[in-house]
């Protein structure tokens, strides 16, 4: 019987989303990834080449998911607000892509990264998106359109960042479940997109 390769890649790279999550890429074990799929771990040399490589492979899989689920569309682009809520509920439900991120950028640091060609066109996409709902008066013309794209994805994933600075700063905070959190970052994006013709006011420069 023929062997199912693309079944195995993608019990290979499931297991290996836990196992890189949890440990980091230098922490991981192919052995534990093998174990975890129900395969034997000589595929992952077979498939991917070895540890980094599946590591890499993990990463752009999982961008590609959170491409997919959570695309910036023009509608997206009318309510910032509701966007970053929607990028929310990924992370919420996606915790490990944050993980990964975060492991890659306390091994790499400064260095160039995988994919980062592909990865920094994807995100100047959305920076020329944002500079044209600039234009368009859609979103407020305050603020470069590159730093506005960070802080909204920063305010949207820092929760799942680092949970336990979040749990010290909302210790005090009644009800802070993810439905009130969702609720405030609408809020908060929503303040911080629109422009100011359309809020009503004049924001303050102090």
């Amino acid at each position: 019987m023929a062997w199912d390769t693309t079944r195995t890649r993608r019990l290979l790279l499931e297991a290996a989303v836990e196992e890189f999550a949890e440990h980091g890429p230098q922490g991981a074990r192919v052995d534990r990834v093998a174990v975890r799929a129900g395969v034997n771990k000589e595929r992952i040399y077979q498939y991917f080449g070895g540890k980094r490589q599946l590591f890499t492979a993990v990463l752009e899989a999982e961008l590609a998911k959170v491409a997919a689920a959570v695309p910036l569309t023009g509608a997206h682009l009318a309510d910032l607000g509701e966007y970053a809520g929607r990028v929310f509920d990924y992370h919420c439900a996606h915790p490990h892509f944050l993980r990964l991120l975060t492991w890659e950028g306390l091994e790499r640091g400064r260095a160039e990264v995988a994919a980062e060609d592909e990865r920094a066109a994807h995100y100047a996409g959305k920076v020329a998106a944002f500079a044209a709902a600039q234009e368009e008066g859609l979103i407020t013309g305050e603020s470069d359109p590159a730093h506005l794209v960070y802080a909204v994805y920063a305010l949207a994933t820092w929760w799942f960042t680092a949970p336990q600075v979040v749990r010290m700063i909302t210790a005090g905070v009644g009800g802070d479940g993810p439905e009130a959190r969702r609720a405030g970052l609408v809020r908060l994006v929503r303040r911080l997109t629109t422009p100011d013709d359309r809020t009503g006011g004049h924001r303050s420069h102090a």
